[in-house]
């Protein structure tokens, strides 16, 4: 096993996420972030959502050029860097696989620790960045694949309080999408045309759920019967209502967040509540969110809108905190595409 260095010198992380169809490299020094990458791949908007095969092939041909780009916009060197931080999931095998891979090959030929972060942890971990914020503190995870509330005790403890049951809120806000006829990724262009539109124009299912949990299928299977349904009638009828349409879905989708946010503020009394995943780069849902502060008097986390998406600062920080507690990882460790965060238990 590589030992950490000694010492009171700064900390360098290099961070590699590639869970999904985003290749992101970032250099944390410490707690603050010298540079975060993101290259997009949009060969999968012409599909209506991500082709496994393609993201692969895509962060295969992205990965150097975007350590090489992380690297010189931090301005340091690679013999700077004291670790290597890589997703090891959730997320798609293969792109996990090309991350994974990578890191390893580049920590073993500097001859510096790697450390595997789980993406979801990574995701609450960004409301970190500069700072660390008063726990406990409950926090909302929202993105394309999950849907998450989690207590989180301490950098090191991180708990799920409840769960999404089937689709997640920003699968729910693609699909929607895709069914209205709009581009890949759904969320940012529903959120584009419900700036215009009524939020109350149409009434949709909000699921009941027990406990902390969600469920977002059926509000999707009830958007697609109203879509069907009124198409026969009109052939126009999505054309003619799109704004409205879509700022209704988008009410929706926050509406049952901020529910099941609300039962587990009152239920365990955070000091500090957080927002983190794609979704929370969502205006509107940020807005929602921040609302809170003032109705049960406590502070809201809610981060950069670069550090909500699919982003390797978030790989890097989790890095960094795992560096200064020795939790370091061995070359033989495999990905794991539905890497659980421990349920809670009281």
């Amino acid at each position: 096993m590589i030992m950490l260095h000694k010492g009171n010198k700064d900390t360098i992380i290099l961070g590699i996420e590639s869970s999904c169809d985003d290749t992101s490299v970032s250099i944390a020094q410490n707690n603050r972030i010298l540079s975060n990458i993101v290259s997009n791949q949009k060969v999968h908007k012409e599909y209506g959502g991500v082709i496994p095969e393609l993201a692969s092939r895509e962060h295969q041909k992205n990965i150097i050029p975007t350590i090489s780009l992380a690297i010189k916009k931090a301005k340091i060197s690679m013999d700077d860097i004291d670790a290597i931080a890589f997703t090891r999931g959730p997320g798609l095998m293969g792109s996990l696989l090309v991350g994974s891979s990578f890191a390893k090959s580049l920590a073993l030929s500097l001859n510096i620790p790697l450390i595997e972060v789980n993406h979801m942890e990574a995701h609450v971990i960004a409301n970190f960045i500069d700072h660390i914020p008063e726990f406990p503190l409950i926090c909302l995870t929202v993105s394309g694949g999950h849907t998450q509330i989690v207590k989180v005790e301490s950098v090191k403890k991180i708990n799920i309080l409840g769960e999404t049951l089937d689709d997640s809120a920003g699968e729910t806000f693609d699909k929607c999408a895709k069914i209205l006829g709009l581009n890949y990724p759904g969320g940012p262009e529903i959120e584009k045309k419900a700036k215009y539109g009524n939020p109350l124009a149409f009434t949709f299912t909000k699921p009941k759920v027990k406990n902390l949990n969600f469920s977002f299928s059926g509000l999707k299977t009830n958007f697609l019967q109203l879509i069907k349904k009124e198409s026969t009638l009109n052939n126009t009828f999505i054309q003619d209502n799109i704004e409205d349409l879509c700022a209704s879905i988008q009410s929706t989708i926050i509406e049952i967040l901020l529910n099941k946010l609300n039962v587990a503020i009152i239920k365990y009394k955070p000091k500090n509540i957080a927002i983190s995943g794609g979704v929370a780069a969502n205006e509107k849902f940020r807005q929602s969110i921040k609302k809170l502060e003032e109705k049960y008097r406590l502070n809201v986390l809610i981060p950069k809108k670069e550090y909500a998406t699919d982003n390797a600062a978030m790989i890097a920080l989790s890095g960094y905190y795992k560096y200064k507690e020795n939790a370091l990882t061995n070359l033989e460790i495999n990905v794991d595409p539905r890497y659980h965060i421990n349920r809670y238990s009281e």
